[in-house]
């Protein structure tokens, strides 16, 4: 019989070898992690090297960032290009992002959208098979940062930032910003770094035509801990254990 930790010594999976398996470490520094007391199984911290778990159901948390060793779980990292919709397929022939999974993810179909952007809108967008990570990730209860760097028309005046987060006023309520920064200057135009965890449609747009900054270019670099980079439009990536680890840790699973 399992035990939610331990079992018979010819059952399971060794805890160090899971560990290495993920990624997470060598096997070598996987028992140090161990013996140090930084991961536990089902909430119980495990410091015993010869404890055995079932890596299909135990939840594992390295440093309290949870593991995943499922491997039909799939987590993506994907650079939507602009001029794109957000849709796994499209009714009307439109370019979405089902069109850059096809043919190079398994399992495509079954796949959920974190984060949408509207087609005019390039940057970071989630694919993920865990349908209950894409829920919490999309529900506003948990707030989940999102940051938006927004070319805007015009020079942008002191106050503007402060405004922001104390909330303005849209047709469909009031909204605000969780951070503002003015990133560069130009004549005519100013880069602009925001930071929300509203979801509603086109909001960082909205927001910033209604105080008079119309957007000319919109590209979302970072959903939570995970960051664009120097991601290329249209490319993918495997999410890192680092990254999934924290995604799960905002979202309390």
């Amino acid at each position: 019989m399992w035990t939610k930790i331990r079992m018979a010594d010819s059952e399971g999976v060794r805890l160090q070898k899971v560990l290495s398996q993920a990624g997470i470490a060598s096997r070598r520094v996987a028992e140090k992690m161990i013996l140090d007391g930084r991961v536990e199984v089902d909430d119980q911290v495990v410091t015993e090297l010869g404890t055995r778990v079932d890596p299909d159901v135990s939840v594992i948390r390295v440093d309290g960032a949870r593991i995943t060793v499922d491997d039909t779980l799939v987590h993506l990292a994907i650079n939507k290009p602009k001029g794109m919709h957000s849709t796994m397929s499209d009714d009307r022939g439109r370019p979405c992002i089902g069109d850059l999974v096809e043919h190079r993810v398994r399992g495509n179909k079954k796949l959920f959208h974190v984060g949408r952007l509207d087609a005019d809108t390039e940057g970071l967008m989630l694919l993920t098979n865990d349908g209950e990570l894409a829920h919490r990730l999309m529900h506003p209860s948990y707030e989940v940062p999102k940051t938006y760097l927004a070319t805007v028309l015009g020079t942008v005046p002191r106050g503007l930032g402060r405004k922001l987060r104390t909330g303005i006023e849209l047709d469909d309520g009031p909204a605000r910003v969780d951070d503002f920064a003015v990133v560069d200057t130009v004549p005519g135009k100013t880069l602009v770094r925001v930071t929300l965890h509203e979801g509603r449609k086109r909001i960082v747009r909205r927001m910033l035509a209604a105080v008079g900054f119309p957007v000319k270019e919109l590209v979302r670099t970072d959903i939570g801990a995970v960051s664009l980079g120097d991601q290329r439009p249209g490319s993918i990536r495997v999410l890192s254990q680092k990254e999934l680890g924290a995604l799960y840790k905002a979202v309390g699973m």
